[in-house]
């Protein structure tokens, strides 16, 4: 049997049990039925995939709290396979050569639950009426199948039927809704790749309804209990002006459409998926009291959505960048300048343990909150250095040249060195390298 553990053979130093060698997934094509009142879960999963090269067995990462029933590989009933440890291990009957096409059928059953980590509880989450999926980052193998890692993205099909009087929401595009009896069936196409952790399925008592835009923006919903529209309606007002700062700002956002959901429960956290954000009751208080974290979920679209890191230690690429548009909307629509919420963060920041380095953070302190300011103030850094349109004109390109991809640290200080006269090793020495907090360079004093 294949090991579950993996040393060497790691994807992921951070998440060495989750990714999977062999091949690459293309495509996920999800069929799932979910019973609210009971909190089952039956999902059949089909996986396009390649292989990379001759093996006996291939793994996915699939949780223990879902049993396996059937499993096919190109058609042909498997020899064999197990599940143990959170790995499914599959054993084809036909061996399937490298560079060969791979279609995985997996059928299953269960009560999901979330997966225990060091970030707490992560996946499938039972809510008061209805579910939620927040995944981030090793959440996914609690409802389906899959190659559990951030640089495996692929395209996604996925169907959901539940009771009827529930709303039921996945990334991407509402291809069918079909009601028979008392199920509804929902069907989601979603056709830029996504990794796996930002896939997600959305169930509650919700009622969908458009936000107004400028005739050609981006077009935007939200999907939340009536008792919340009239805060929802004040609270989030600004978000098509916060989407047109963005897009100047950040270049054209990334996909068809953009989705808020507001669950009916208290949630400590919102939480990005693709194409959607969502937020819990309380960030509904009718005195835009969250409105920073909906400008940091926005932001994750480019950040971490379009652009997705390949290994987990480049967090602050997603969490920093995200940070640092909440400073971009506060100057944008006339709250505190971006310098001086950063001057604020750096002096709050001096004063708690400098034990983290930014550029590789540990997997138990990847999303401490002194990354997420850091790595904002490592990009307010690299602003003063080279100037506001230089600065802007490099978030542009970033986000053009490497949409829909894998992205690293290393490619970033790349493409920043072009904007740059000088060498900016030492700015990147001191904000990524070393565990002592620099000094902001003063306001303005850009000599790129």
């Amino acid at each position: 049997m294949m090991p579950n553990k993996f040393s060497e053979d790691a994807i992921d130093d951070y998440l060495p049990q989750n990714g999977n060698r062999g091949y690459r997934v293309s495509r996920y094509d999800l069929e799932l039925v979910y019973k609210v009142a009971s909190n089952r879960l039956a999902g059949r999963a089909e996986i396009t995939a390649v292989s990379t090269g001759v093996r006996d067995r291939f793994a996915l990462d699939l949780s223990q709290s879902l049993t396996v029933s059937k499993v096919l590989v190109n058609g042909y009933k498997v020899a064999k396979y197990t599940h143990q440890q959170g790995k499914l291990v599959i054993t084809p009957s036909i061996r399937v050569p490298a560079g060969g096409a791979l279609a995985l059928v997996v059928q299953y059953a269960g009560t999901p639950k979330p997966v225990r980590g060091p970030w707490g509880e992560v996946g499938w989450e039972e809510l008061t009426e209805g579910a939620l999926v927040a995944s981030q980052p090793n959440g996914a193998a609690s409802w389906f199948p899959c190659d559990d890692h951030p640089s495996s993205k692929a395209s996604y099909r996925i169907s959901i039927t539940t009771d009827t009087p529930y709303y039921a929401l996945a990334n991407g595009t509402l291809m069918r809704k079909q009601t028979k009896a008392s199920q509804t069936t929902w069907v989601y196409e979603q056709p830029e790749p996504m990794a796996t952790y930002l896939a997600t399925v959305q169930v509650g008592p919700y009622r969908k309804h458009r936000l107004e835009a400028p005739r050609g923006a981006v077009p935007m919903q939200a999907v939340l209990p009536q008792r919340l529209r009239a805060a929802f309606d004040h609270d989030f007002a600004r978000q098509p002006e916060m989407m047109a700062v963005f897009t100047d700002k950040f270049g054209p956002y990334p996909f068809d459409a953009y989705t808020v959901v507001i669950t009916d429960d208290e949630l400590e956290i919102p939480i990005e998926a693709q194409g959607i954000s969502t937020f819990g009751a309380n960030h509904c208080d009718g005195h835009r009291g969250s409105e920073r974290l909906v400008a940091h979920e926005l932001a994750h679209q480019w950040f971490g959505n379009s652009l997705t890191i390949r290994q987990w230690r480049d967090i602050w690429l997603h969490e920093g960048f995200a940070c640092y548009a909440e400073w971009i909307w506060s100057e944008a629509s006339g709250g505190a300048s971006a310098d001086q919420l950063a001057r604020t963060a750096r002096l709050r920041l001096a004063h708690q343990p400098q034990d983290i380095l930014l550029g590789d953070p540990g997997p138990a302190r990847m999303f401490d909150d002194r990354v997420y300011k850091r790595g904002a103030l490592t990009l307010h850094a690299l602003r003063l250095r080279l100037g506001d349109p230089k600065f802007f004109n490099l978030l542009r390109e970033w986000t053009t040249r490497y949409r829909h991809s894998s992205v690293t640290t290393d490619e970033f200080m790349d493409l920043a060195g072009h904007y740059s006269a000088a060498p900016l090793r030492s700015l990147w020495d001191d904000w990524l390298h070393s565990l002592p907090l620099p000094q902001l360079p003063p306001p303005g004093a850009h000599h790129a």
